[in-house]
């Protein structure tokens, strides 16, 4: 029998893995990696809603997400607040490393 391959939900194109209460965006392939970790919830009818969340920007040093560096850090109110910061972080990161790596390949 073949092996399915796993399926991610994608955010702006990239994957948003979900382990608890904490969130990893970006593609693990790369150098730096979001966390995002809801530290507070509140009760919106039978839901709980994030109405705290940390955001740090991670540069990671091979696979172990354990060793990767603390490079920024964050805190909104609200998950889709703390995504959108963290998408542009890392968005922004990844261009810049993009744009020095074309430099010094020159």
């Amino acid at each position: 029998m073949a092996k399915k391959a796993k399926e991610y939900l994608l955010y702006e194109g990239k994957p948003l893995l979900r382990d608890g209460n904490v969130l990893y965006y970006g593609d693990f392939s790369e150098n730096f990696i979001t966390r995002f970790t809801i530290t507070e919830t509140k009760k919106l009818k039978d839901l709980d809603v994030a109405s705290k969340v940390t955001i740090e920007l991670l540069e990671k040093h091979g696979d172990d997400i354990a060793t990767a560096r603390l490079t920024k850090k964050a805190e909104r109110d609200s998950l889709y607040a703390a995504l959108d910061i963290g998408v542009y972080w890392l968005e922004d990161i990844l261009e810049m490393e993009k744009e020095f790596l074309n430099k010094a390949a020159q």
